[in-house]
């Protein structure tokens, strides 16, 4: 009589759970928008902190206000660009799926943002501006990264910070806050993602 074996399902067993796993990998990749550009993001910080270092220069909220409007103006555009050139390379569509939801999670902060922006110049609150600007972008980050990578939720998590720092520290900290947020956390997350997430 031959002793019973074990080893068949065993290995059937083990095929199987290896076989589950890669479709969960899959379809939580799947529903993960991956296209955030390490490259555009680099640009951004390299931007940011010029405008950082600039900003002790301007010598009015006026001009200080449109140095940072004008490094926005020209980083945002730079950004999508970078970001559909990495999804056409990954065959990711920016219309549908994970990229819409990213959007529709990403754009009510921004929005709130440009809203605060606008309510703090005609009320010439000047000094809320770089706490404003960081944490609702922040905001937005995070709420975004939670449909895709995991180094997102935590990029903006650290600007939302910053942020917060900037409301309650005064004036004379704020280029280096600005900095710190729009340029040196944009140059490593930046790095991080094109070292880590395809570019």
């Amino acid at each position: 009589m031959r002793p019973l074996s074990f080893d068949r399902p065993s290995a059937l067993a083990d095929h199987a759970a290896g076989q589950l796993a890669f479709i969960r990998d899959t379809m939580v990749r799947a529903g993960r928008f991956t296209s955030v550009s390490g490259a555009g993001t680099i640009l951004t910080g390299v931007l940011g902190s010029a405008a950082a270092l600039l900003t002790p220069l301007a010598g009015t909220p006026e001009r200080r206000l449109a140095l940072w409007l004008g490094t926005a103006v020209v980083a945002v555009p730079l950004s999508l660009i970078a970001v559909a050139r990495k999804a056409q390379r990954s065959g990711q569509s920016l219309r549908t799926g994970p990229a819409r939801t990213f959007a529709l999670a990403f754009v009510p902060a921004l929005i709130a943002g440009a809203l605060l922006t606008v309510a703090l110049v005609r009320a010439s609150v000047w000094n809320l501006l770089p706490g404003a600007w960081l944490t609702c972008y922040g905001a937005a980050v995070v709420s975004g990264g939670a449909f895709s990578v995991r180094a997102v939720p935590v990029f903006g998590t650290l600007l939302v910070a910053l942020g917060a720092c900037a409301l309650f520290l005064p004036p004379v900290t704020h280029p280096w806050l600005l900095g710190a947020g729009f340029g040196a956390l944009h140059l490593g997350f930046g790095v991080f993602i094109a070292r880590y997430h395809g570019g």
